[in-house]
């Protein structure tokens, strides 16, 4: 049985319109319910999901022999580009096979640094554009590449100046429903940074495809959110903007997010019902989880765990919890870094083996497809 808390919080985003290191049987963490600040109350009870309880099935193997995969994005053609964080490689995956599309120059990679996520233009191929997120050897970067006749080309540095250390880069970018691109930020180690406003370090970035701050942000900045300790997983709920955290010794969490709102760090890791800084609505013990990236399927964020070694699905609705989160393929994988849905309403998991922290099995690091039902 995991080890996790799991807190229903009245946390609700408005849509903005244009205009820890990661380190048997499922485990179902304890419940509780929230107050509409986000606090914690009441006892912890059991509780099962509203909607219909979740399964999920491994339905085969898509790739394998991929050296730490960390982002993934599918194009319109329904193939796949996948990062490798260490060789700074983009690779292509279409019918189970992978070839390589080109190297990003300047990537240097780290503990947790190198190639990190990656994302298409919301108008491919009409605007025939990747983006991707990657440690340089000064700080993290943001950049945009030409793709086409299956190669990348014609790099250009978007954003630059995000914090960047061996750890806590945070990494993940995701199009929003609104067009714009956001980003997960790290602290880059110094903690101070996720509550300095003039640091991109710790902050869940919204910006457009030039790198400026994108309309409505709060306060005309870069960010929407401050407090983070390193988010690397981000996801969409229509116009509810999702996050997973890694905690430091405690708590990892996935939140709500509220644009202009406090996540808390460092003064607060889980759920600690401080003034000024909105908790989140689930938190887990780090043996449990290390979440990296996260996905939105069928009423559930499906977190994929690192040390944790297995995929929560976690039943949510429009910021709230509606019943319990479920784990599944607990230890078969081994360590698991991202999930995305497939065009098919499949799930695309992600092993991450070969990142010098986990057991190396025959064939990793693989990309699993996971079929979802009721």
């Amino acid at each position: 049985m995991g080890k996790g808390r799991w807190v229903g919080a009245a946390v609700v985003v408005a849509g903005l319109v244009a205009g820890c290191s990661d380190g048997g049987g499922d485990a179902q963490p304890s419940v509780s319910t929230s107050s509409p600040n986000g606090a914690a109350s009441g006892s912890p009870s059991s509780a099962a999901p509203t909607g219909g309880a979740v399964k999920l099935a491994v339905a085969g193997t898509v790739a394998t022999g991929i050296e730490v995969p960390w982002g993934l994005a599918f194009l319109p053609d329904k193939s796949a580009l996948v990062t490798e964080r260490d060789s700074g490689k983009i690779k292509r995956v279409v019918g189970g096979q992978v070839s390589d599309v080109g190297t990003v120059e300047g990537v240097d990679p780290s503990s947790e640094g190198g190639l990190l996520g990656i994302a298409v233009d919301p108008q491919y191929p009409k605007r025939p554009y990747v983006y991707v997120y990657y440690s340089s050897s000064d700080d993290n970067r943001i950049a945009r590449l030409n793709y086409t006749n299956g190669a990348i080309s014609e790099p250009t540095v978007i954003l630059e100046g995000i914090p960047q250390a061996a750890i806590h880069n945070g990494g993940r970018i995701r199009f929003g429903p609104d067009g714009f691109l956001y980003a997960g930020t790290g602290d880059g180690g110094d903690r101070p940074n996720s509550q300095n406003d003039e640091s991109l370090g710790g902050k869940i970035l919204r910006i457009t495809t030039e790198g400026k701050a994108a309309p409505g942000n709060p306060d005309g900045r870069l960010w929407i959110t401050k407090g983070h300790r390193n988010v690397q997983g981000l996801a969409f709920e229509g116009s509810q903007l999702y996050s997973a955290e890694f905690g430091q010794n405690t708590w990892d969490e996935v939140n709500a997010i509220t644009p202009g709102s406090n996540y808390g760090w460092p003064a607060a890791e889980g759920v600690s019902q401080l003034d000024g800084m909105v908790d989140p609505i689930g938190q887990w013990s780090t043996a449990d989880a290390s979440p990296s990236g996260i996905a939105f399927s069928q009423g559930h964020v499906f977190m994929a765990g690192l040390r944790g070694e297995r995929l929560w699905a976690i039943p949510v609705a429009g910021g709230k919890s509606t019943g319990t989160p479920v784990a599944f393929f607990e230890g078969r994988y081994g360590r698991l870094r991202t999930v995305e849905t497939a065009p098919d309403g499949s799930l695309w998991l992600t092993t991450s083996n070969t990142d010098g922290r986990g057991d190396v099995k025959s064939g990793d690091d693989r990309i699993l497809r996971v079929t979802v039902s009721r």
